[in-house]
This record gives structure tokens, sequence and C-alpha cells, in this order.
């Protein structure tokens, strides 16, 4: 058979335009990652409430927390120890970690809040939300730490819930501001932050009390007390889940 000249034949073996598929080969791209697709902007569900009588060695319901609280509070530490000890698996995903993910072209706060650091934060919350979906779907329980403000509403919990879905359980986290001064001035790089500025954001935090999140002072506590006191106020939020 002749073709004619200048017009573009497809390759041996190949269909042209309009043609059957090829059959897929032995070695052809598969996708193993074994992890869920999840549709654009899908919601976590709130998990069903745990029964009154949990079967002995039965492991935790799934769960997604957000731990709230100012610099200093102790959240990073908090969460990862929770996420170390349960008896399911978590994950601990820290803002502030994916945050800093960026290199060439970091926009460090410390230098100056500007629209480029704002842009940073959002992204990396857009992140964390993903994340923790994608956890949450295969099963795993997670928590996220972050310094919410009360008076930024739309941006801060309204953000999380956008991105992560409204079975999220906020927590706060919210010792005495002696307390947090003396953890900041232990931290070190970037994340450590001047005492007026603490203390600013401390002031601000105090605006949770009265929002009707839980609130764990935990002031006076170590962290493996901190974590028994979040396991209670996580079974109790899935008991009662707060209004937020």
């Amino acid at each position: 058979m002749q073709h004619a000249v200048g017009v573009p034949q497809p390759p041996q073996g190949r269909p042209g335009p309009g043609g059957p598929p090829p059959a897929a080969g032995p070695h052809d791209a598969v996708e193993t990652t074994g992890h869920l697709k999840l549709p654009v902007g899908g919601p976590v569900t709130l998990p069903s409430p745990p029964p009154a009588r949990m079967p002995h060695g039965a492991p935790p319901p799934t769960v997604a927390v957000l731990l709230i609280g100012p610099a200093g509070a102790g959240k990073t530490t908090v969460a990862r120890h929770w996420a170390d000890t349960r008896r399911a698996p978590t994950a601990h995903i820290s803002l502030d970690d994916v945050r800093e993910w960026v290199r060439a072209g970091f926009a460090d706060p410390q230098a100056g809040w500007t629209d480029h650091s704002e842009a940073q934060y959002r992204l990396a919350r857009r992140t964390c939300g993903f994340a923790a979906r994608n956890f949450l779907a295969n099963g795993i329980s997670c928590i996220l730490d972050d310094a919410v403000f009360p008076d930024r509403p739309v941006v801060g919990l309204g953000g999380w819930k956008r991105h992560v879905g409204p079975g999220l359980l906020p927590v706060v986290l919210l010792p005495g501001l002696e307390s947090v001064l003396a953890r900041n001035a232990a931290r070190t790089g970037n994340r450590r932050l001047a005492d007026e500025e603490v203390a600013r954001i401390h002031g601000r935090m105090a605006g949770w009390y009265g929002s009707g999140l839980p609130i764990i002072d935990n002031s006076r506590h170590d962290v493996p007390a901190t974590v028994r006191m979040l396991d209670e106020v996580v079974g109790r939020s899935l008991a009662s889940p707060p209004a937020w």
C-alpha cells in the first residue's frame, strides 16, 4: 500500500487516531504506591463516637487533631509524643516543618511579616491539609500543630476546616506566659522569638477562653502528663464534638 507523501503515518504496531488503544504490556507503568486518590476538596467526616465501653485492647478511632497554641507552648513536642505513643497508626504533621521545606526563597517572618511570608504560610497549611486527608483516607490518624489566632477565624480555624474537613478536632494548648517565655528562650534558630513578640502572641491566644474549644494549661505538667490530658480531651471531643 502506498502512503501519501507528507502525511505522517502512525508508528509500526501503533493505531492511528481514532483506533483502538494498544493492549497494556507487561512492563507498562502501574500505580504501585498503594495510596488512595482523594476527590478534590473532599471533606473528612467526623469519626463515629467510640462506644461507651471499648473492647479491651481495641485501637482508638481514626482522628485528626489540630493542636493550637502560642510559640513556646510545647505544641510540636506534645504532638510528636502523642503520635509516638498512640496504640493506632498516627502521623504528626508540623506546619513549621512543612513551611521550612522552602529553602532558596524562604520568607522568614522574623525578617518582617510580608505578603511573601503570608503566602508561604498559606501554602504550608494547604499542603498539611492535603497530607492529613491522605493519611486519614488510609486509616492513619494525624495531629497538626499551628499558632491559630482566635481573632482571625477565617484564616485560622476556617482555613484548617476547609483544608482538612469538618471532622477536625481543635484543641488549645495554652500555658501561662512565664512558661511560654522560658520555653521560647530555650529554642534556637528562626523559631526563637523576641520576648515582646511572645508576650503579644500569648495575649492574643487568650481569646480562646470562652470560645468553647477545649483548653489545656500545661504550665505545671511534663510532656507525658500533657499527652494524657490530650487523650482525655480527644476522647471527650469524639463523644461530644465542640461547636466551632
